[in-house]
């Protein structure tokens, strides 16, 4: 990690920039003054999604999902739990593929829920299937987060 770190708020979408050591304080944003990591994860639209991916220098991991999907209910409370285990050092979000079908299909999403790990705009891991909140973790801590 650089000496400072951009991090999109998770609620207005401003870019901050974070000193890295401060990145374990609970750090605000400097818009909205608001937490920039709640523990839990963000829902985003198309254009939140962009701005996350490109403007965030931490690891994203998204959840694709839709409201009706068995597994996926199953597996977000397991969801929310990882988001307070890998946050700060990862930014977790979940998409919606009814109501986001663009991303849904510009990432070939083919069953939910499906898990994306994004590092610096660029996908490097995926897993389909529901996880429990310790599979995550370990899955994205492997070898993702190098």
């Amino acid at each position: 990690m650089s000496d400072s770190l951009h991090l999109v708020c998770p609620l207005c979408q401003a870019i901050n920039r974070v000193p890295a050591p401060r990145l374990g304080q609970r750090p605000n944003c400097g818009q909205c003054h608001l937490p920039l990591f709640t523990g839990h994860p963000v829902e985003l639209t198309a254009t939140a999604f962009a701005r996350h991916l490109d403007r965030n220098d931490i690891p994203v991991l998204v959840d694709y999902w839709a409201p009706w999907c068995g597994p996926c209910k199953m597996m977000a409370p397991a969801f929310v739990q990882a988001a307070a285990m890998l946050e700060p050092q990862v930014r977790l979000a979940k998409v919606n593929t009814d109501t986001e079908q663009t991303l849904g299909a510009k990432y070939h999403i083919r069953s939910i829920p499906t898990l994306i790990l994004f590092r610096e705009g660029r996908e490097v891991a995926r897993h389909a299937g529901a996880m429990t909140a310790q599979a995550i973790v370990d899955w994205v801590r492997s070898d993702q987060l190098g």
